[in-house]
């Protein structure tokens, strides 16, 4: 049971992207726990329907200093969870400076206008990609971090950029780097619901659906057991739940930052992954076997050993077929509500 504190006068937090997929599951996490929680999104990716009622939502850009300075000021900003940005690794390949832009340009303008304004504690979304093809597996914090793809790079400027800063100013942070998020929150308020998404268990819930006709499986010629990419799925709700108790440990010792890894410390092949989707919805998804990606690692798999010695976090949805039937859960009520 992940000990969320529910004491009164909390921190008013600011959620970038808390439109999104993982900010919104952040958004319910703190709003459960009883947090003030603000929202910044340009509903580029996110959606007005995965906020809960009477959260506020600011309708903009990350970068506009103007209206960072005014919600800091109207709603008296004390943490910024971090989440606005670009996330698709192929696309990060094909078009670099998008995510230059996106991800690393505008996060020094966050960072910047958080620093003014005094704001003490931020905590970031990373991820994984920032170890690159790593040489050891389970991967821990204390890996070279060399990415083979821009997204990985786009992040870990972010990270670098947070450590300078602290190092200087008053703000302490905490990188989470992400593994493999999946599923959706389990009372379906929220998941994930972008049109086009490339997570696999997003896209194996929808030809599992009949949205799509079969699900390109990247790469069969991994060092791996079944020559397909191993991956550490981690469900999202454990997910903003280390987030919450990041926030907390942030606080109660303001001169410490965090680098932790998010993940179970289990891998799955896609082919395992494709065959608990089979076994949840009973019936067989039609594979299409193609080649690598670019910038996609054979394996990556977590040591979360550093984030379970730091916060009190005991993950809830641990297993792989529940991540799926949350995910598949929530696509059905997601054509409920687009009305597909």
């Amino acid at each position: 049971m992940n000990t969320i504190s529910t004491d009164a006068e909390k921190t008013p937090v600011l959620v970038t992207g808390g439109a999104g997929y993982i900010g919104s599951h952040a958004v319910l996490a703190l709003v459960d726990g009883g947090w003030p929680v603000v929202v910044i999104d340009n509903l580029s990716t996110g959606f007005r329907f995965a906020l809960p009622d009477g959260v506020p939502l600011y309708e903009g850009d990350i970068a506009d200093g103007a209206l960072l300075a005014r919600i800091f000021e109207e709603r008296r900003i004390g943490a910024i969870m971090h989440f606005a940005g670009s996330i698709i690794v192929p696309e990060s390949v094909e078009n670099p400076l998008k995510y230059y832009h996106n991800n690393t340009a505008k996060s020094r303008a966050l960072i910047e206008a958080a620093v003014t304004a005094g704001i003490p504690h931020f905590i970031f979304s990373s991820t994984a990609a920032t170890y690159g093809v790593p040489d050891v597996s389970p991967v821990a914090e204390d890996a070279p971090q060399v990415p083979i793809n821009p997204y990985g790079w786009s992040k870990l400027m972010t990270e670098q950029m947070l450590g300078d800063v602290a190092a200087v100013h008053r703000m302490n942070f905490c990188a989470l780097r992400y593994f493999n998020v999946a599923g959706a929150d389990p009372l379906g308020r929220s998941g994930q619901s972008t049109t086009g998404a490339t997570h696999l268990i997003k896209v194996a819930v929808e030809a599992a659906l009949g949205k799509r006709d079969k699900v390109a499986v990247f790469g069969t010629d991994y060092d791996t057991p079944d020559g397909t990419g191993v991956r550490d799925y981690i469900h999202v709700s454990d997910l903003a739940a280390a987030h919450v108790l990041a926030l907390q440990a942030l606080e109660q010792q303001p001169g410490r930052s965090l680098k932790m890894n998010c993940g179970y410390g289990r891998g799955f092949s896609v082919l395992e992954v494709l065959d608990a989707v089979d076994r949840v919805t009973n019936r067989k998804l039609d594979r299409d076997l193609q080649p690598r990606r670019a910038g996609d690692p054979g394996s990556l798999v977590s040591d979360p050993a550093r984030i379970r010695a730091t916060l009190p976090w005991e993950p809830a949805h641990a297993d792989l077929d529940e991540i799926i039937a949350h995910a598949l859960q929530w696509e059905r009520k997601l054509g409920e509500i687009r009305g597909d």
